[in-house]
């Protein structure tokens, strides 16, 4: 595909040359054009090239998800208990584990962040695991560090986990958490539906690896990793008995000596009944809930309850782990096959967010690609009831997950966005979508909270107590409601004209009671305050409200203040957990563009903030229309787990570019000549 211009400021028309279309993107004409203007043309140009020619042929788009080495060393870790283990793939996993490496032999859970115990101890794990050696000088670096920050004895609960599982770590001195979890009613607190779904996906298929607590023959020692291997698990004061943590730590006293007389025709109806729980929702993929823990665990825990490997159940998942898998060659002296697991795959996500930002940039809503991405979306709809059901037991289904396969967890934040997405496509069969939207709104509707606002996949998931566990050291476990979902949701139902909804006008009132006294709002699935206050700019907006509202000026003068000195804006994950991180970090390409879809949506478009990050973006561009950006600014956990969506980088960058060039998105006009129709 190529790109030209007829040099006088007129429409940028791009060649789809692989497709045989002809694709061209409306550039409105700006009186007295200037380099900026002209450049960000260009750019858009560019990037609309490089976006289509991601585009798969059925019409999804999906960048890698990369998150940290744990992935990659659980992987093997399983692969070793289950004893299916290979050659190639250890050696393609080793090499991305050491390339990841740190010079002082640590590693870190996202690009340039501090270096992680558990990621460490678990990377060091899996490269014994390969044949490294503990005296080379790698594997010498690593343990001692390892051992300078607590060894084994520090490490998260998961990852001693792992390390039980062959002997290296010891049953009695990990969190009990008992199979019988499973009948606790929905009214009790901690039943298994007060931890969010990716939680409670992970914590049943444990309850029955805690309670058979197996040991596997370890093939080498691991002495090296403990602080000291003869006390490899020091005593610790318990906290004050009046204490949250204090009566948690006792309650886990009183299940260890309940494992022991624990009735075992009662604790084997619990085993069973968390093995059907597990084997009902299998994806159709094999995967659970789409993302790894789940899978691993209960591949694990099906297997101690009888699966063998040749099972259909378990073979199907096992084969969904290999999809998660990203190869690549590597050259060099140590090159070779190199393999990445990701943690998740985010092809529905990513599909929405590319055709979002080629309509913005002003790809014609019949092309062909945005017609086959719109098809593609129809297809992935959710229409039959999951767990979300258990708290919304009377709402009909409707809505999208964020994965190939996971129709029992559609998430409110993807069904929003696929409805924005849809919006600006001219589909052939406007029924179609218009039914698919009736449907999302009215699930969308039924999943608010009582608070007002949405959460990601479930209402009123908001229990305190689920954190509180000594086992959940993992990072987030509930799934309360969040200003940058609830955004989502407010812009969606703006656009779909149900503004004056009392529904929506609690959700704009939780909006504007959540603004931080700096204008800005917290960002709980992007990187951070920049990505809050970038989705909830233009929802409200969009909602009707005025650029002149204190609300939006004070955001505006935030957006101003936090703008780093070469034009671009960033944000580091530390802002999660050290304030003196908000809103600063290297320039990224993703957070300079939501910094920009805020300003340009509160009608800063000649504000010279945004002249400066619209150069910054068309500065860094590269020659084949895509930008780099090795920074993390996705979030699994905020500060806990972290994520690189790959695509980010692409389609954020192009919709505000689109925007600074074309103006704000008109939908809502567009959604009635669809009704209409």
């Amino acid at each position: 595909m190529t790109a030209t211009t007829d040099g006088s400021g007129g429409p940028v028309r791009a060649h789809a040359a692989t497709a045989g279309e002809m694709t061209e993107v409306h550039v409105p004409l700006h009186p007295g054009g200037h380099d900026l203007l002209g450049n960000a043309r260009r750019a858009v140009a560019l990037s609309v090239e490089h976006l289509l020619s991601r585009q798969d042929a059925q019409g999804w788009w999906k960048g890698d998800l990369e998150t940290n080495v744990t992935m990659d060393a659980e992987d093997l870790l399983l692969r070793q208990f289950l004893g299916v283990r290979d050659d190639r793939t250890t050696k393609a996993a080793a090499r991305h584990i050491r390339a990841e490496q740190r010079e002082d032999g640590a590693w870190t859970t996202f690009y340039r962040g501090p270096a992680d115990l558990s990621a460490t101890i678990e990377a060091y794990v899996a490269l014994r695991l390969a044949g490294d050696l503990p005296d080379e000088p790698h594997m010498v670096l690593a343990s001692a560090w390892a051992r300078r920050h607590g060894g084994i004895a520090g490490a998260r609960v998961f990852t001693r986990i792992w390390l039980a599982l062959f002997g290296w770590w010891q049953w009695d001195d990990l969190p009990e958490l008992p199979p019988e979890l499973i009948f606790l009613p929905r009214w009790f607190p901690l039943n298994i539906y007060d931890f969010g779904c990716w939680a409670r996906q992970t914590i049943v298929p444990l309850t029955v690896v805690s309670a058979k607590r197996p040991v596997r023959p370890a093939p080498f020692t691991l002495d090296e990793l403990h602080t000291d291997a003869r006390r490899p698990n020091p005593p610790r004061p318990l906290a004050a008995a009046l204490s949250w943590d204090g009566f948690f730590q006792r309650a886990d006293k009183a299940l260890h000596l309940y494992h022991k007389v624990a009735p075992r025709r009662l604790r084997r109806a619990a085993m069973d009944a968390a093995a059907r729980w597990i084997v009902e929702r299998q994806e159709n993929d094999g995967c659970w809930g789409g993302i790894q823990p789940p899978a691993v665990y209960s591949l694990i825990a099906l297997h101690l309850l009888g699966y063998d490997i040749d099972h259909p159940v378990m073979r199907a998942g096992l084969e969904s782990l290999d999809r998660f898998a990203v190869w690549r060659e590597e050259h060099g002296e140590a090159g070779g096959p190199v393999r990445m697991v990701e943690a998740c795959q985010s092809p529905v996500w990513d599909t929405c967010l590319a055709t979002v930002a080629l309509a913005d940039a002003g790809l014609p809503p019949d092309h062909p690609a945005l017609v086959r991405a719109a098809d593609w979306m129809l297809g992935e709809e959710v229409v039959r009831p999951g767990d979300w059901s258990v708290r919304r037991p009377q709402l009909a289904p409707g809505g999208w997950a964020f994965e190939f396969h996971n129709d029992n967890y559609p998430d409110i934040d993807d069904t929003a966005e696929v409805v924005l997405a849809l919006r600006r496509v001219r589909h052939p069969d406007p029924m179609r979508v218009e039914g698919a939207i009736a449907r999302a709104t009215r699930w969308t509707f039924g999943m608010q909270s009582k608070n007002g606002a949405w959460g990601a996949f479930d209402a009123d998931n908001t229990s305190p107590l689920p954190n509180r566990l000594p086992f959940c050291d993992f990072g987030e476990v509930i799934d309360p409601p969040s200003a940058d979902v609830t955004a989502h949701v407010v812009e969606m139902l703006a656009y779909e004209g149900r503004t004056d909804d009392p529904r929506t006008r609690r959700g704009i009132d939780w909006l504007l009671a959540e603004q931080e006294p700096t204008g800005a709002w917290f960002g709980r699935w992007g990187v951070n305050y920049i990505y809050g206050t970038g989705s909830v700019v233009p929802a409200l907006m969009a909602a009707g409200m005025s650029a002149a509202h204190p609300a939006i000026r004070r955001a505006v003068r935030w957006l101003e203040s936090v703008q780093n000195d070469d034009g671009g804006w960033g944000e580091d994950l530390r802002s999660y957990d050290e304030e003196e991180w908000i809103g600063r970090g290297a320039s990224t390409a993703s957070q300079t563009a939501w910094a920009l879809l805020a300003l340009l949506a509160a009608g800063e478009r000649e504000n010279k903030a945004v002249e400066r990050g619209v150069a910054w973006l068309t500065g860094t561009q590269r020659a084949d229309g895509s930008w780099d950006e090795p920074y993390f600014t996705g979030t699994g956990f905020p500060w806990d787990f972290s994520i690189n969506y790959h695509l980010y980088r692409q389609v954020f960058p192009l919709t505000a570019l689109g925007r600074y060039v074309r103006g704000e998105p008109v939908l809502a006009g567009f959604a009635s000549e669809h009704a209409r129709g």
